[in-house]
C-alpha cells in the first residue's frame, strides 16, 4: 500500500496508475492469446487486478479517496483442448490446451481502461487550468 494521500493529484496520480496495470494485463492477455501447452495446468490464463478503495487518513467528511490496484488474478477459466498432432506440444494423443482468452473480451477492457484513462487525464488538467486561473485573478 503507498503512503498517505495528500492532494487531488495523488488521486489522479493512483488512478491514472491503476488503469496502467489493467492496461498492462491486457496486454499479457493478448499476447497470449492462442498459445498453447502440453497439459491443462500449464495453459496461460487471463489475469485480471482486483481493485480497492483507498481513503485519506482523515476523517473529516471531505477525506479524498482513490483507486489501487490490491492484486492480480489469473481468472479461473478451463483452456481449451484441440486435435494437433503436429504441434510440437502435443500430448501422446495429439492434443495441446489452448489459452482461454478472449479475444473481443481484451479489446473491450482495452478500451475501458484507456477511457478511464483519459478521463482522469482531462480532470486532472482541467483542474490544472481552474487552479492557475485562480492563482492568475490575483494578480
Amino acid at each position: 500500500m503507498m503512503a498517505g494521500i495528500d492532494n487531488v493529484f495523488d488521486v489522479g496520480s493512483r488512478a491514472l496508475s491503476a488503469q496502467m496495470v489493467r492496461m498492462n494485463t491486457v496486454a499479457s492477455n493478448l499476447a497470449n492469446a492462442g498459445t498453447v501447452s502440453s497439459t491443462p495446468e500449464g495453459a496461460f490464463r487471463p489475469l485480471r487486478p482486483v481493485f480497492e478503495t483507498v481513503f485519506a487518513d482523515r476523517t473529516d467528511a471531505a477525506s479524498l479517496s482513490t483507486t489501487e490496484v490490491a492484486d492480480i488474478v489469473s481468472l479461473d477459466r478451463d483452456p481449451e483442448r484441440a486435435f494437433m498432432p503436429d504441434h510440437p506440444e502435443a500430448d501422446e494423443n495429439g492434443f495441446v490446451w489452448k489459452s482461454p482468452v478472449n479475444v473481443e473480451e481484451e479489446m473491450v477492457e482495452m478500451m475501458e481502461a484507456s477511457r478511464q484513462y483519459q478521463n482522469t487525464l482531462e480532470a486532472m488538467s482541467t483542474l490544472r487550468a481552474l487552479m492557475s486561473r485562480t492563482l492568475s485573478m490575483g494578480s
